[in-house]
């Protein structure tokens, strides 16, 4: 039997940002965000690096434009969805200072979220 998918968090406006993207972006990152709910890598994933550890970024490719969505799946037993956007930077694949900046926030934000919750073992009881 397959264990049963992580649960989603979604910090923000990551969920609204994400529904506003094109639906082929939209879905091109969602099988990618259901991948990291089952555990895996999806080959458009990769990490951030040193900056921002952790935070693995997704890139999905529509109509001459790029989309990302960063996730972390290393806080607790969830995917902590960071942030869904456009890429729009002006040096060839860097990302945005203001975007890493929202990143970094939301990624402070999703481990305080993860510290408030109750822990639950393995069995399903906290």
């Amino acid at each position: 039997m397959t264990d049963p998918p992580k649960t989603l968090v979604w910090m923000g406006s990551s969920r609204r940002d994400l529904a506003d993207l094109p639906e082929d972006a939209r879905r091109q990152l969602g099988i990618a965000l259901f991948w990291a709910q089952k555990g895996a890598t999806h080959p458009d994933a990769k990490p951030m690096g040193a900056q921002l550890r952790g935070v693995t970024e997704i890139v999905a490719d529509h109509a001459g434009d790029t989309y990302r969505v960063m996730y972390n799946a290393r806080i607790g037993e969830v995917v902590y969805v960071l942030h869904a956007f456009q890429k729009k930077s002006k040096r060839g694949i860097t990302t945005p200072q203001a975007e890493i900046d929202l990143i970094v926030k939301r990624l402070k934000d999703a481990r305080e979220h993860h510290k408030q919750q109750p822990r639950i073992d393995a069995g399903g009881k906290s």
